[in-house]
C-alpha cells in the first residue's frame, strides 16, 4: 500500500470515528471522595434532636435553621457501602444536599437505596422519605421552609417518581386522570393535560404510573431527563412521569423554569446515593418519549 494513501486512510478513519461518537459523555457529579461541587443546608431541627451549640426556646423548640454548610451531626457524609463510595444522608434533620452549579437540558442518573434508620417526626405513616429536587432556584428555606423552590421527583417508599411542586409559585402540566373524586390525579399519557401547583384544583402532586421501585435494601436507578420545559422521571428503566410547561408565576406572569440546581433531600430517613452522573442533551432521547 502506498504510504501516503495509508496515512490519508488512517486520518479519514479517525475523523469518521470521532464524528460518529457525538453522543455526549457522562460526567460525574460526585467524585467518590468529598463534596466538591456540592453544598449542604440544614433547616430547623426537630426538638428531639440534640444539636451542639443550639438552644431550645421556652416552649422547648428550636427556632433557627442550622444553616449553610454547617453539619455538626454529620447528616451528610461519604461512606463505603457494598464495595463502593456513596453519599450517606442520615435524615436526622430536614435539609438539602445541593449542587452549587445550575443545570439545564441534561440527563441525570444515579443509584439510591434506603438505610435502616428513621427519625422523628415520622411523617407519611413512617414511610421512608427523600426526594430529587430539580430546577432549584432562589434561597434555601423558600420551599416548605427548608429547600429551594423546585420541582420534585419523589423518592418515598411506594411513590418513586411522583411529581411535586416545592414552592407556592412553581407550576407544570401533566397528562393525568383521576380514578375518583377523592383520589389524586395519576400520570396517564392518554389523558388530557392538567396543571399542577399551589392553588390549582388538581393540587401540587401528580402520582407516578407505574410503580417500579425495588424493595427496601436494594439499589434503585433513577434517571431524570430535562429539556426545555419538559422533564421525565425514569425509575429502574421505566418512564412513570412526564412534566411539561415548567414555569414560575412571578407577579402574575408565567416565567419559564428550565434550569437550576439539583438537590437531594434529607427528610427523616437514612438513604444512600452513588454513581451520580450527568450529561448534556440537545433533544429528548426517543426511547424516553411516550
Amino acid at each position: 500500500m502506498d504510504k501516503k494513501f495509508y496515512v490519508f486512510a488512517l486520518i479519514a478513519t479517525m475523523f469518521l470515528t470521532s464524528c460518529g461518537s457525538s453522543e455526549p459523555k457522562w460526567e460525574p457529579l460526585f467524585n467518590g471522595t468529598d463534596f466538591t461541587g456540592w453544598e449542604t443546608y440544614l433547616g430547623v431541627p426537630h426538638n428531639s434532636v440534640d444539636v451542639p451549640g443550639m438552644e431550645l426556646n421556652e416552649e422547648g423548640n428550636y427556632t433557627q435553621p442550622v444553616g449553610l454548610n454547617v453539619d455538626p451531626l454529620n447528616v451528610f457524609s461519604v461512606v463505603q457501602i457494598d464495595g463502593a463510595p456513596a453519599v450517606r444522608i442520615s435524615g436526622q434533620i430536614f435539609g438539602s444536599f445541593s449542587t452549587k452549579e445550575e443545570y439545564g437540558n441534561y440527563h441525570l442518573r444515579f443509584e439510591t437505596k434506603w438505610g435502616e434508620t428513621l427519625w422523628q417526626p415520622w411523617r407519611w405513616n413512617g414511610r421512608r422519605n427523600s426526594g430529587l429536587l430539580y430546577h432549584s432556584v432562589g434561597e434555601f428555606g423558600e420551599g416548605l421552609s427548608v429547600w429551594k423552590i423546585s420541582h420534585e421527583c419523589q423518592i418515598m417508599e411506594n411513590d418513586f417518581g411522583d411529581s411535586f411542586r416545592m414552592g407556592s409559585n412553581v407550576f407544570c402540566d401533566v397528562t393525568a386522570s383521576r380514578p375518583s373524586e377523592n383520589e389524586r390525579y395519576v400520570f396517564d399519557p392518554a389523558a388530557p393535560s392538567v396543571r399542577f401547583g399551589s392553588g390549582m384544583s388538581a393540587g401540587s402532586i401528580c402520582v407516578r404510573n407505574p410503580m417500579n421501585e425495588k424493595p427496601v435494601g436494594q439499589w434503585n436507578t433513577i434517571e431524570l431527563i430535562c429539556f426545555e420545559g419538559t422533564s421525565i422521571h425514569v425509575i429502574n428503566g421505566t418512564v412513570n412521569m412526564i412534566n411539561t410547561n415548567s414555569h414560575l408565576l412571578v407577579n402574575g406572569v408565567e416565567v419559564p423554569l428550565t434550569k437550576g440546581a439539583i438537590q437531594l433531600q434529607s427528610e427523616g430517613a437514612e438513604i444512600f446515593f452513588r454513581n451520580i452522573e450527568i450529561r448534556t442533551i440537545d433533544k429528548i432521547p426517543a426511547e424516553y418519549l411516550r
